[in-house]
């Protein structure tokens, strides 16, 4: 008797085959893992259930249309799109934390916890990817300014040196493009949070 597991790309491709035990096999291998994410942030078993089966629905719609790209990828493929329905389900209920628009918050705080399981680990990403985009969308100037400070980690003094202007000409334009950046984040309507 063989015991070695069969993956899941090769479980998806005898689905999009015309095995549906194939796709019996994914959704019991993965159901506990994706049924528990979608729980922990709807808190409501009923909700929960809903959106596992529209998860799948989705997924299944999907390989179907041949649209799914295989990449080894299929448990954050799924996660995501679970990520996804959960928030088009808080967004209808009105019930979609946002950030407040005042005081210190900071954007990047969301993508700076090291302590993360696979799940919040995938949704961690997406949203750096979201932000990377969406930062494309500010002034050069303070692009430059939120790239050195965020992600190259430079103090002012270094970005004022680096780009020849003043450590409160620095500022300012770190302070714009957080203003800035919380515009452009509600004006695409998205939500950036795990």
């Amino acid at each position: 008797m063989n015991n070695v597991e069969i993956t899941d790309a090769v479980l998806v491709r005898k689905y999009m085959d015309g095995s549906e035990a194939a796709l019996s096999k994914l959704i019991t291998r993965h159901q506990h893992r994706i049924y528990s994410f979608i729980f922990s942030k709807v808190f409501d078993r009923d909700v929960a259930e809903d959106i596992f089966q529209d998860t799948f629905i989705k997924v299944i719609n999907t390989l179907k249309r041949g649209k799914y790209n295989e990449e080894g990828k299929f448990l954050p493929w799924v996660m995501r799109i679970a990520h996804n329905l959960v928030i088009d389900h808080f967004r209808r209920n009105k019930r979609m934390p946002k950030f407040d628009n005042s005081g210190d918050f900071n954007i990047f705080s969301v993508l700076s916890d090291s302590d993360l399981n696979i799940e919040t680990q995938i949704i961690k990403d997406q949203i750096e990817n979201d932000v990377k985009e969406l930062i494309k969308e500010l002034p050069e100037d303070q692009l430059e300014v939120l790239t050195m400070r965020i992600y190259k980690d430079m103090s002012f003094k270094e970005i004022s040196e680096r780009t020849g202007v003043s450590i409160n000409t620095a500022l300012g334009r770190m302070r714009y493009a957080l203003i800035n950046l919380r515009k452009i984040i509600e004006k695409h309507n998205l939500v950036l949070t795990n």
